[in-house]
């Protein structure tokens, strides 16, 4: 109720008045049963926009950062992702990755839609990185289609290191389903998982035409961060 509150009445209306989003292949979402949405990333309004434009609930799993904030602006952010479907998840690794995959995996299991980026955070610049392969064993334990999306300009919004929103014409693309049933019983090798997940990457650059590096884009990250700092340090 309160995700039909916020989509329809609250949030909805507003963000579609003053942002004026389109999107395309709407028609490629199943219009029922459990799927992955597997979109690029560009920025945190990603999580917003595509809940808003399509017609199905669908959760993200979010980092848990998102939902302990302190002050005024911690509660507006928890009261907003968890009435646009999101759902806290450690990003910590080890046994917190294997509880992320079981909370994706129980919203599947109940049939709903699942967003996933496989890049595993943000591109820091524009660029599609090199897919983590969480998405494609999900994909192939859950025997779910995996629906490629792309975000367009969402980047050129809500720039990373920014808090207040640009007025700028954002998009959504969404490609045909994609179909893994050919490896079933194959979730737990690793060379399929890594084939898996590089088609569905491949499938996102085909369909947003992003310049593509075959680069973690965690690692990006941390090396563009290092460039900064070490030209901070000679301009000092």
């Amino acid at each position: 109720m309160f995700y039909w509150f916020l989509k329809y009445i609250v949030v909805g209306p507003i963000v579609k008045a003053v942002f004026r989003p389109w999107i395309v292949g709407k028609e490629h979402i199943p219009a029922e049963g459990a799927a992955i949405l597997a979109s690029n990333h560009l920025s945190v309004m990603d999580s917003v926009f595509l809940p808003l434009l399509i017609d199905r609930p669908m959760s993200f799993l979010a980092k848990s950062e998102y939902f302990t904030g302190k002050g005024l602006k911690g509660w507006a952010t928890k009261w907003f992702m968890k009435g646009t479907g999101q759902i806290p998840i450690d990003r910590s690794g080890g046994q917190a990755s294997e509880a992320a995959l079981n909370t994706g995996l129980g919203v599947i299991g109940r049939g709903g839609l699942l967003g996933l980026y496989p890049e595993g955070t943000r591109s820091p610049d524009g660029v599609l990185y090199r897919g983590r392969t969480g998405v494609a064993r999900m994909a192939l334990e859950a025997k779910v289609p995996v629906v490629p999306v792309v975000m367009v300009d969402t980047e050129k919004m809500l720039p990373i290191g920014t808090t207040i929103p640009r007025i700028v014409r954002v998009g959504i693309v969404i490609g045909e389903p994609l179909d893994f049933s050919r490896y079933e019983g194959m979730e737990n090798d690793r060379f399929v998982l890594r084939s898996v997940t590089d088609e569905i990457m491949v499938a996102l650059q085909r369909l947003g035409q992003q310049r593509y590096s075959d680069e973690y884009a965690s690692a990006a990250k941390e090396r563009l961060a290092q460039a900064r700092r070490e030209q901070k340090a000679a301009t000092a």
